[in-house]
């Protein structure tokens, strides 16, 4: 039929483009969230993706764009996270802090591969020394929505940009292995740290 796209062995072309680009980005984990901080360069990409450079570079410009992109993955899914987790969340501040805590210890230590990408990775690869700073904003903004209105924005701006950058540097010194302490007391730490915030425009 006119319209319809053609299928081969029981998948369409988007399919196939779109478990290519899954492999990659599972690649790309596996190589810039590895823990022995692995070259990430196209042959090794896909040598670990078990694809050719033809369908690398259908799915990317250079080197540097696969980078940014698995990046990228991995920061819209801590963002999903937290969204939902907050959304799914009792209405006391309690609730929705111990909620999006939990969600995001869940995400970045259940695989460190991801908080690895997500944390480690813009302070080691060039392709991201700016773009993590860029998507910053992101997770501040989600952590401003919360907190009291009783302030003006600007202070709201500035207490969420200040959690965020303090959370994210715990997580960074447990991932990197300079923070030694149970995971529960890690959490427990950023949920009084979370609280602490709301207090402060309460």
């Amino acid at each position: 039929m006119p319209g319809t796209e053609r299928t081969w062995a029981g998948t369409t072309l988007a399919d196939r483009r779109a478990t290519r680009r899954r492999r990659l980005l599972d690649a790309g984990l596996d190589l810039l969230g590895g823990a022995d901080g692995a070259v990430v360069s196209v042959r090794a990409v896909c040598r670990t993706a078990r694809l050719t450079e033809r369908y690398f570079y259908e799915n990317f410009t250079d080197r540097d764009d696969f980078v940014v992109g698995v990046y990228d993955h991995v920061v819209s899914l801590a963002h999903q996270v937290l969204v939902d987790a907050v959304e799914l969340a009792g209405p006391q501040p309690r609730q929705r802090a111990e909620a999006a805590v939990s969600a995001f210890v869940t995400l970045v230590l259940d695989d460190p591969r991801k908080g690895r990408v997500l944390l480690l990775a813009p302070f080691a690869d060039p392709a991201l020394r700016n773009v993590g700073v860029q998507r910053l904003p992101m997770f501040a903004d989600l952590v401003r929505e919360q907190l009291s209105d009783r302030v003006d924005e600007a202070d709201r701006t500035m207490t969420a940009t200040a959690l965020v950058g303090g959370v994210a540097n715990l997580f960074v010194a447990y991932l990197s292995g300079t923070l030694d302490v149970p995971r529960e007391r890690l959490t427990a730490h950023c949920v009084r740290l979370v609280l602490g915030a709301e207090a402060l425009h309460s």
